[in-house]
């Protein structure tokens, strides 16, 4: 059985499960994401993976983050 792409995502980038790669599972499933028609090798792969976590957090995420937390609603 071949690996999908996101089972080769979850070996190289994440041990445990992560609600944001099942988000991503479920985009597959529900069909607004698409296997590329030419998938990358493992190593094309891990260097996108590498390349997206060096890249420096811009000040707009940051500022969209914090404000998500600030409006998170409390559970009583």
């Amino acid at each position: 059985m071949t690996p999908t792409i996101l089972e080769r995502i979850r070996h190289l980038f994440a041990s445990e499960r992560s609600e944001h790669l099942d988000r991503i599972s479920d985009a597959f499933l529900n069909g607004t994401l698409r296997e590329p028609p030419h998938p990358m090798s493992d190593q094309e792969l891990a260097r996108a993976i590498r390349e997206f976590r060096d890249t420096p957090v811009s000040d707009w995420t940051i500022a969209k983050l914090s404000r998500r937390f600030v409006e998170v609603p409390r559970h009583r």
